[in-house]
């Protein structure tokens, strides 16, 4: 960096002078102390009264990226349970570990970003859960509780969703293309009130979802089986619902401005949406 700064390209400009012709350099001593000695010998020795965090951005300051590095897996190690996010190998141990017959709660927990692919999750507690991006393709969530859960732009494609009790839950942007949420002894998936705007929910099996005051504005639709779906108060937006199946549907009071309703696989009767 000092290299840098003194070079004749100008691409650095050096602090004023002072009278005596010296450089004013304003960076803490304090976290630099334990740069120069790592420069002099290779070891990084830092008082425990220093602050790690202070020393690394006086590394990243001076260019030093061989101690950039060191320092931020350090941090990572020494960063509380409670603020990491769970990792997929976590989450397996704790469904071994766990037996069949017992009810496993992951209520409240950090999930974020997490490959949780193609596991069991049936009957599982996620409520409040944060979830957003991560990696739930092909997995088994029927009977869980997804209850203002944070699944924002979490990638469910092809996801069982049977039953699932996902009221308020937030799912702004998330791929839910071919999941099926239609259980066969007729009990409905709750999604009141949940927020699907942006979604994509393409060619999903969602016969009878409750899906009342949801936010589904722009949310991808197309080719969905929607019959008997409960989708009063509902605010479709410019939702696309082309080639959907809303035989039996209940659009009281929803908001289908801008809506694309073509190529529908029955015919929409107004009595849907006024009853």
């Amino acid at each position: 960096m000092l290299a840098r700064m003194f070079l004749q390209d100008g691409g650095m400009m050096p602090s004023e002078k002072d009278e005596q012709g010296a450089y004013l350099i304003d960076r803490s001593a304090r976290y630099f102390e334990p740069i120069i000695n790592y420069l002099r010998h290779g070891e990084f020795v830092c008082d425990k009264h220093i602050s790690l965090r202070g020393v690394l951005e006086e590394a990243r300051f001076f260019g030093i990226y061989s101690l950039v590095t060191h320092l931020e897996e350090k941090l990572e190690q020494e960063e509380p349970l409670d603020d990491r996010p769970l990792t997929r190998i976590d989450v397996i141990k704790a469904i071994i570990q766990t037996s069949a017959i017992t009810e496993l709660r992951f209520q409240g927990v950090n999930l974020a970003g997490a490959d949780l692919r193609k596991l069991d999750f049936r009957n599982i507690n996620f409520k409040y859960a944060n979830m957003s991006r991560c990696n739930l393709s092909h997995t088994n969530l029927n009977y869980c509780c997804l209850e203002r859960a944070d699944l924002q732009y979490a990638n469910l494609e092809c996801a069982q969703l049977v039953s699932v009790r996902g009221l308020c839950a937030n799912m702004e942007g998330a791929n839910l293309r071919g999941c099926n949420f239609e259980d066969p002894t007729g009990v409905r998936t709750n999604l009141e009130g949940v927020n699907l705007k942006g979604a994509c929910l393409e060619s999903s099996n969602m016969a009878g979802v409750n899906l009342r005051v949801a936010n589904l504005k722009n949310a991808n639709m197309k080719n969905c089986n929607l019959r008997g779906a409960l989708l009063a108060g509902a605010d479709l937006e410019r939702c696309n619902l082309s080639g959907s199946d809303l035989q039996e549907a209940n659009l009281r009071g929803a908001n289908l401005k801008d809506a694309e309703l073509t190529l529908m696989v029955t015919p929409l009767h107004m009595s849907q949406a006024i009853r």
